[in-house]
């Protein structure tokens, strides 16, 4: 809830603006307090006097303009929110309004609902860094800190590891972990792709580490991370061209049996995770035929769970052209599907799924295929 303790500063030179956004606004007077000005200088006066929980400021201005007010935001009043509004919108603004720590940027003309959401946004946010590093870039905290000169201290956990970044008048100084430090220590953690983190007020480095620019030192860990990624992706095909090479090993003696046309492994709803058939090769086709199975199977599930009250482990069914069976796979949402020609041996394909049952289920266990 919103209480009329916010307070929000709008900087505009444009008097008829500011007299109409004020005008407009009055309406929530009971959620915030709005106070206008015409010049930055006027507004670094008024937050040297009050806090402002945020401010919303044209870019072009004489003698101080909305970047400069921004950077000087940033620098004193760190917790203090920045909306950039500007008639002339062009992707330097935007970048050069961002990398300063800019909260949002809007481009005049506007619709008042549309700033008055902007308001109401930002004041339902919480002060702070305290939490997730899915919800933010681990980059735009570090960046924050740089930029507004602080000397602080970033700890960051995942699982069960923790790491720490410390900040000396907005430079990085030292990075640690459980065991590394320096560099080292700091793109370690740059490469951590979940957490929590906390920020540590007047927290001073035990030492110092590292001598780079923060600039630098984020250009080389975004480097380092996207090397890593493609290691790794790399690393994961080649493992699933060999799962997938194993699992035709493990299934090729009945795919090579009388009257096999098609061996599928797939989930519950016939996304395919292996195949072996006349439509190896062709992907929409093994697509088209894991929706039709899924279907059959969920049809066939239903019937049966309303006859016997439990999920069916296995399935055969004869028709005219075809046999079909499909058998669930243990501790998996995952199927084994065969289809074949009435000449295939059931009995046969049965038993040697059977035998080979536990290694496919291995080879499948938590994989993507």
């Amino acid at each position: 809830m919103i209480g009329p303790q916010k307070r929000v500063l709008l900087v505009d030179d444009e008097e008829d603006l500011t007299w109409t956004l004020s005008k407009k606004l009055s309406k929530d007077s009971d959620k915030f307090e709005l106070i206008t000005v015409n010049s930055g200088r006027e507004a670094i006066e008024v937050l040297n006097q009050v806090p402002v929980d945020l401010v919303i400021t044209d870019v072009r201005m004489p003698e101080v303009s909305g970047l400069d007010l921004l950077v000087k935001i940033k620098e004193t009043y760190p917790q203090t929110k920045v909306i950039i509004m500007t008639a002339y919108g062009s992707s330097d603004v935007h970048k050069a309004a961002t990398e300063r720590g800019c909260f949002h940027y809007i481009e005049k003309p506007f619709e008042i609902n549309e700033i008055r959401q902007l308001i109401l946004d930002a004041l339902k946010e919480e002060r702070g860094f305290r939490g997730s590093v899915a919800d933010f870039q681990l980059s735009d905290i570090i960046q924050l800190n740089c930029l507004g000169r602080l000397t602080t201290a970033l700890r960051v956990r995942r699982q069960n590891e923790t790491g720490t970044i410390y900040f000396q008048e907005g430079n990085i100084v030292h990075a640690e972990t459980d065991r590394l430090e320096g560099e080292e220590a700091f793109y370690y953690i740059m490469s951590w792709d979940g957490g929590e983190f906390s920020v540590l007020r007047n927290q001073f480095p035990p030492r110092e580490t590292i001598h780079k620019s923060w600039q630098n030192l984020l250009l080389e860990s975004l480097r380092l991370k996207d090397e890593q990624s493609h290691l790794v992706q790399e690393e994961q095909e080649r493992e699933k061209r060999k799962r997938q090479r194993r699992l035709q090993q493990l299934l090729d003696k009945v795919f090579k049996s009388e009257g096999v046309e098609h061996i599928f492994i797939h989930t519950h709803a016939g996304f395919p995770i292996f195949y072996l058939g006349r439509f190896s090769g062709n992907v929409d086709r093994v697509s088209e035929l894991g929706d039709r199975l899924g279907d059959l199977i969920s049809g066939i599930e239903n019937a049966t769970r309303n006859v016997f009250g439990k999920e069916i482990l296995f399935w055969e069914g004869i028709f005219r052209k075809h046999i079909y069976l499909f058998i669930a796979l243990p501790e998996e949402d995952a199927y084994l599907s065969v289809i074949g020609t009435p000449r295939m041996n059931t009995g046969f394909v049965r038993l040697e799924i059977k035998k080979q049952l536990r290694a496919i289920v291995s080879l499948i266990a938590n994989q993507s295929l």
